[in-house]
């Protein structure tokens, strides 16, 4: 099954991440911004956003001369022996934060094996998860996340998945077409969300973004309640923005 990812502006910022944090590594004393700028290639102002970045997600730290090191996140992360759990603990705080930031659940998910997998979601009192009245994973059709997943593998790797999810009526909204899907899925510029106005539940909108980590297929995602549909695509946006540090942690 070939993939089709175009690399995203978040995927662009996690590249710039990466090398900075393996320059900051090469340098276990110490290094100093200017010299990071010289050795990165990267401008002044870029290269403290990102460095700002990294610092809230404690992968670098600056030490009392103002020079960067690793950081404990990097660290612990970098470990074979509680890799696992560092990682999903990474990413629950990136998710916790893209919750508030764009005021809606957010999920992370994955295409491993032919199959969708929600792997964690953040939700609150005010930002409620989407009840999944239908598993999720026979319901890639109606789904942003679906959509999202399905948009990334090619026109065989599509066809394979609708041939064993059959593509039931879950709204009057839900496509049940698979020429129709396919061909909005093949006209969908990979940099645009995909979005689900009700069709996998009445009463809930949602958006995905995909997010490119090495060869698998993934993305993010939100839900709304329908009320606040209005604010659909502009936190899309600030989701897609805000990806960067989901990318970063699964890359490292």
């Amino acid at each position: 099954m070939a993939l089709m990812h175009e690399p995203t502006a978040p995927y662009h910022s996690t590249q710039d991440a990466l090398r900075i944090l393996e320059t900051v590594a090469r340098h276990p004393t110490g290094i100093t911004d200017s010299r990071l700028a010289r050795l990165t290639g990267l401008n002044p102002e870029r290269l403290t956003t990102l460095l700002r970045m990294l610092r809230r997600e404690g992968y670098v730290e600056q030490i009392t001369d103002g020079a960067y090191v690793t950081g404990a996140a990097l660290t612990r992360l970098g470990s074979a022996q509680d890799r696992d759990q560092a990682l999903r603990e990474r990413l629950q705080l990136a998710l916790d934060r893209l919750r508030d930031s764009v005021g809606a659940a957010v999920y992370i998910s994955r295409y491993v094996d032919g199959e969708i997998n929600v792997t964690q979601y953040a939700a609150g009192p005010t930002t409620p998860a989407v009840h999944e009245w239908v598993d999720f994973r026979h319901s890639a059709h109606a789904t942003a996340i679906g959509k999202s997943l399905l948009g990334q593998l090619d026109h065989n790797g599509r066809r394979d998945h609708l041939s064993r999810h059959k593509m039931a009526r879950l709204t009057s909204r839900t496509i049940t077409s698979d020429r129709l899907l396919l061909s909005r899925l093949e006209s969908q510029p990979p940099t645009v969300p995909h979005l689900d106005l009700q069709e996998y539940a009445v009463g809930t909108v949602c958006a995905a973004v995909p997010i490119t980590a090495g060869s698998s297929v993934g993305c993010l995602a939100l839900s709304l309640p329908v009320e606040h549909a209005h604010r659909l695509r502009q936190a899309a946006d600030r989701l897609n923005r805000g990806a960067a540090p989901v990318l970063l942690s699964l890359a490292i």
